[in-house]
């Protein structure tokens, strides 16, 4: 079994969306396998995001995902990275497909309500990142 790393971010935790994200992916046949809802510092955020480092957005980024708490979730099943990336949906909400995660509950670009691992390499770091520290 496959397993991702998927972030419900500080705007949708704030709106109170958490029970609706989740079910989205247990309805999905994704298992959670770990779960915690934490609030990281900007240091963590900057390791997090290291691969943005030279992009114009990097502070930006940094500064929004350490901005309130957050629900860190380690997801598993078969093809979960794939799978997560597909029900989260396009990063802009308005080029998202109809019933993807950002396209319900998104509010911009920027506040896209999740995160997902990209690759295998990356599910790994972030899952260590995340809860093996």
């Amino acid at each position: 079994m496959e397993q991702t790393l998927s972030l419900i971010k500080p705007d949708a935790v704030e709106r109170n969306l958490i029970g609706k994200i989740v079910t989205v992916f247990e309805e999905n046949n994704l298992t959670i396998k770990e779960i915690k809802k934490i609030h990281v510092t900007l240091e963590f955020a900057q390791k997090f995001y290291e691969m943005h480092s030279e992009r114009p957005f990097f502070k930006d980024l940094c500064s929004y995902i350490s901005s309130g708490p957050l629900v860190a979730i380690v997801l598993e099943g078969d093809n979960a990275i794939q799978k997560n990336r597909d029900l989260m949906g396009a990063t802009n909400p308005s080029e998202a497909q109809e019933g993807t995660i950002r396209k319900m509950f998104a509010i911009s670009i920027d506040k896209n309500s999740v995160h997902g691992s990209d690759s295998s390499e990356s599910s790994k770091r972030e899952i260590d990142l995340f809860f093996k520290q």
